[in-house]
């Protein structure tokens, strides 16, 4: 299959299990994300974010991506220790990485370790820069900059 870029949107910040997280959606002409798999992803969302460190601003953000096939993927990226990043991820209708069946809609969490593909790289680079403008560099951590610092919707992958 011939490499295509895909469409990222950003629908807005949204606060989870005590952190406040970017959302990404990143998808492509067919198939769509649908309203029913966006409602299953992110009721599935809380059982991603680990509990906030204490000292750590609790933020991060979220992609949810629309595969090629039958599969959707979530990643849910947070920060801790100040500087470091956990990703943790569920996938849905995706048969290869053991998902009970081929439903978009019906999460699982992965159980290999995983950052993301090429597309959602591209969100992870952003969000790496921003959280040093905003949280890293001041004298103050600037937590509502951040929110406010998305990557600019439009194709994503190269």
């Amino acid at each position: 299959m011939a490499f295509r870029e895909k469409e990222l949107r950003t629908p807005g910040p949204v606060t989870v299990a005590g952190r406040q997280l970017k959302r990404y959606h990143i998808d492509q002409p067919e198939p769509r994300l649908t309203p029913e798999v966006e409602r299953a992803a992110y009721a599935f969302l809380p059982r991603l974010l680990p509990p906030p460190d204490g000292g750590t601003p609790p933020a991060g953000w979220v992609v949810l991506h629309r595969g090629a096939d039958t599969g959707a993927y979530l990643l849910a990226y947070t920060w801790f220790w100040d500087n470091v990043l956990e990703c943790r991820i569920a996938v849905a209708g995706q048969p290869a990485l053991r998902c009970p069946d081929d439903d978009p809609a019906h999460f699982v969490p992965l159980d290999r370790p995983g950052v993301g593909c090429v597309w959602e790289l591209g969100v992870l680079e952003h969000e790496r820069a921003a959280w040093v403008r905003h949280v890293l560099a001041p004298d103050r951590p600037d937590l509502a900059g951040y929110l406010a610092d998305s990557r600019a919707e439009g194709p994503v992958g190269r």
